[in-house]
């Protein structure tokens, strides 16, 4: 007989160190098995060739997954000088190859020039929809889809190490950029031709590596470990201005209703308390100057108005 597995509603974020060679989603999977949860998600792809920071969202925490979707990122990149792949990577099949006769200066000038807002043109292999079919399925059939290019920020660039045809950089950039791509127009550049052989995250937005966990870690943990490896939900909206609201408040905002508060000023989106420090989400300060609620946590719900 088997027996079915009892899901938990878990709440919080895993900081997880990827494993090179599984995909983002088979990580998130085995995370969610661990756990045993209910509700998980991850916030941004990583490639099975990627190592690094993949912050997991459980439960409560996945309705504010979107800060870290949308925040910057930070990689250490490995690119092989003088020859392109299919890929753009080193899992490719090499489409051309030339000789590496460029100094360190060429390579320190070139950089710079990808520093800012740059173009990128997404890549075939890549999980971009086309028709409700992801761009790699036609790729591995042969068929080339026109794709636009897009606007992204690399904030720095930094040269890590250049040794023959090997060439290391740290990345800094804005959500959306493709490290793979970046280096095949660094390569371009350079008049050689790159792909990326080795890939590393090690920051999402104010999160970094120092505080993440491996999967093989997590296996060797107690349930009770891995529920105290787990950051609050209010985590996410730390970057956030934050308001603390009393009992009443508190009370009427969980049943959807915008709330005055003396001292607020300007407008835009808040992290929200209530009496005791008690996390209730994410609201707004709208333009007459009310807290309107945008998306609350449950853990709040047992609040009640003061009495008269």
């Amino acid at each position: 007989m088997q027996f079915k597995r009892i899901k938990r509603a878990v709440s919080g974020v895993l900081l997880l160190d990827k494993a090179h060679g599984i995909s983002s989603n088979t990580a998130l999977q085995q995370v969610k098995r661990l756990f045993q949860a209910e509700k998980a998600g991850h916030t941004g792809n990583l490639d099975p060739i990627a190592t690094g920071l993949l912050p997991v969202c459980f439960g409560e925490a996945t309705k504010f997954s979107h800060y870290l979707l949308d925040a910057s990122k930070c990689y250490q990149a490995r690119f092989i000088l003088g020859a392109t792949t299919t890929t753009g990577d080193i899992e490719g099949e090499v489409l051309s190859q030339k000789p590496v006769t460029v100094s360190l200066d060429d390579v320190q000038q070139v950089l710079k020039r990808f520093v800012g807002h740059i173009q990128q043109t997404p890549p075939m292999y890549s999980a971009l929809k086309h028709q409700g079919k992801a761009l790699y399925t036609y790729a591995r059939a042969g068929v080339e889809i026109p794709r636009e290019p897009r606007g992204v920020t690399i904030y720095s660039l930094t040269l890590d190490e250049f040794s023959g045809n090997e060439l290391s950089v740290t990345v800094h950039c804005s959500k959306g950029t493709y490290i793979r791509v970046l280096g095949e127009d660094i390569g371009a550049a350079l008049g050689c031709g790159a792909y990326m052989a080795a890939l590393r995250r090690t920051a999402t937005g104010s999160f970094d590596l120092s505080g993440a966990i491996s999967l093989s870690q997590l296996e060797q943990m107690t349930p009770e470990q891995r529920d105290a490896s787990l950051l609050p939900a209010s985590c996410l909206l730390a970057g956030l201005p934050k308001v603390t609201l009393d009992g009443e408040s508190a009370y009427y905002l969980q049943q959807g209703q915008p709330v005055w508060q003396a001292g607020q000023s300007g407008t835009g989106a808040v992290s929200l308390y209530g009496p005791g420090s008690v996390f209730l989400g994410l609201g707004e300060i709208t333009a007459e100057g009310k807290i309107a609620p945008r998306r609350l946590v449950l853990t709040a719900k047992n609040l009640k108005p003061s009495s008269p």
